[in-house]
């Protein structure tokens, strides 16, 4: 195990131990017909490049278990029979290179047949493989999700797929997602932006014994760029175990007034909301070698001794580089994560006064003129020098009323996750809207929020599990020293005529002179009686 195991997060402890339990495995067919491919191909095959560069770096559970891909044009070619994801880099690589390869130029001769017939033999490899398969517990789903893309017309291809597969043996498929990248001279006007693009009426309108029973059918429109189909690809990392709500939100019940005395046997049953959690980001607790700031806490690693050759020389300062202005109301909560850090003017000693003062005023002069505009600064790690690191972190910084600024990490494309957040323009029903209203006004409002009122039970717990641990330790080491006074036991009494004393021992004091005084504590209302003993436990002089 590498040292970065050892010292870091564990997977485990980052990813839920249920999640992606039920990861389907993915079938990938890209239509490679022409004259599309030739505008379609570097920008597919560099977003799965930079796709299956994440996925197979993922530490935790598997969440592309596994995957197989088909190009479709004049003939169907299976350029990747089922693999495993993670961990399979060159084999992912290779197949890639293969899919660019292909030619981009030719006659034009449409055989729609082949996407029906890709279907249904990678339907009948899966049968194949999960009847052979040795995966064990990391191979839990039993049926599979196809994605085609295509830069023909996308409600065409559905339609196409729908009545060419309507009489087949759909069991194993749970979704087939046709994704249409529209190129250039078949955008629409409308501004094209990561959203599944509903079924037109027509198709919609079709009799309930034309429509696919037990699997579902979806089209989605992207645009031709790198970011528009790494989402797609990327929304097949996210926990797809839809069994069951994943969150249960409880409200107090409506004209209930919140009391904690009240016997939790005749208190109402609150009002529950289920919900589903959805990630926003790929932890970097999850991939190797990405740096971190200096400063950061979550974990052991981060307070590692230095080594020998950094033991005498005081590690250099880590240098942020303000890149850009953000106006603080435009940047979304979702993308900043991890914990924040409190940036405040020095205060070192090695600095003489002058330099100090004038450091300050600086520093509160950038307070000053970010909170005056309701600016935050997006801020970039510089490497340090010699260490040839090309990945870059970047950060947020966020002025405050005080004299200091907030840190934060802030979201980058690659580790960026998918997120489809609908709007809804019309009221709710009047009804749920006025118990809902009555629910929430049940509810204690604070006008300042003060986390010292919070209180976790978090320190009777580390006590407990403190003396637990401790009382064991005592025990374990009370039956060492007992073997070890048992083992020399059989030749004692030998070596007890061989052995004499070299030194005179010690005399030992009067016990009158070597006593000490007992301790005595003046009790004084002045000094907070309360912090230092146990009231009203029968002994108010008793020590905790």
């Amino acid at each position: 195990m590498s040292g970065r195991n050892r010292s870091g997060p564990l997977a485990s402890q980052v990813c839920c131990a249920l999640s992606f339990c039920r990861q389907p495995p993915r079938v990938l067919i890209v239509d490679t017909s022409l004259p599309w491919w030739s505008e379609t191909c570097s920008v597919l095959c560099e977003a799965l490049e930079n796709f299956f560069s994440l996925a197979s770096a993922l530490e935790g559970p598997s969440r592309v278990p596994l995957l197989s891909l088909y190009a479709v044009n004049l003939q169907l070619e299976c350029l990747l029979p089922f693999v495993q994801v993670k961990s399979n880099l060159v084999r992912l690589y290779s197949c890639v290179e293969e899919l660019r390869s292909l030619p981009k130029e030719g006659c034009i001769r449409p055989r729609p047949e082949l996407l029906k017939q890709a279907v249904l033999d990678s339907l009948q490899q899966f049968k194949h493989y999960a009847h052979h398969s040795t995966l064990g517990n990391d191979f839990k789903s039993s049926s599979v999700e196809v994605t085609v893309m295509s830069s023909k017309p996308g409600q065409a291809v559905l339609r196409q797929l729908e009545q060419g597969l309507k009489d087949s043996d759909l069991v194993s498929l749970r979704r087939l997602l046709v994704v249409h990248i529209a190129v250039e001279q078949n955008l629409p006007e409308r501004e094209l932006v990561w959203s599944p693009e509903p079924c037109s009426t027509e198709l919609m309108d079709k009799p309930e014994e034309d429509l696919m029973l037990g699997a579902e059918f979806d089209l989605q429109l992207v645009e031709n760029s790198v970011v528009s189909v790494e989402n797609v690809l990327k929304a097949w990392l996210h926990d797809q175990a839809g069994e069951r709500e994943q969150l249960q939100l409880l409200l107090p019940a409506p004209g209930q007034a919140l009391n904690p005395k009240t016997n939790p046997s005749h208190r109402p049953n609150p009002v529950c909301i289920k919900c589903d959690v959805q990630e926003r980001l790929v932890s970097p607790a999850l991939l190797p070698g990405t740096p971190d700031l200096v400063g950061k806490t979550e974990s052991v690693r981060d307070f590692q001794p230095p080594t020998k050759s950094q033991s005498n020389q005081n590690p250099p300062p880590q240098r942020l580089r303000v890149v850009k202005a953000l106006r603080t109301d435009g940047v979304c909560q979702s993308v900043l994560y991890g914990l924040p850090l409190i940036i405040r003017p020095t205060t070192c000693w090695q600095l003489d006064w002058d330099e100090m003062e004038n450091n300050h005023q600086t520093f509160h002069a950038l307070c000053h003129a970010l909170r005056t505009r309701d600016w935050s600064l997006l801020v970039r790690l510089e490497p340090e020098f010699g260490s040839g690191s090309p990945v870059h972190s970047y950060y947020i910084l966020q002025s405050s009323a005080s004299l200091s600024l907030l840190l934060k990490p802030i979201l980058t494309r690659e580790l960026m996750l998918p997120c489809n957040l609908p709007t809804c323009n019309e009221d709710p029903p009047l009804n749920t809207l006025t118990m809902v209203q009555r629910c929430l006004e049940q509810l204690e409002e604070d006008p300042v929020f003060n986390p010292l009122c919070l209180r976790t039970n978090l320190y009777p717990q580390l006590k407990m599990r403190g003396l637990v641990s401790r009382s064991y330790g005592s025990h374990s080491k009370n039956q060492g020293r007992g073997q070890r006074r048992e083992r020399p036991a059989e030749g004692s009494s030998a070596r007890q005529g061989r052995v004499r004393a070299t030194v005179a021992p010690l005399s030992s004091a009067p016990p009158s002179k070597m006593s000490r005084p007992p301790l005595t504590l003046s009790h004084s209302c002045a000094y907070a009686p309360s912090l230092c003993f146990l009231v009203n436990d029968g002994n108010n002089d008793s020590q905790i």
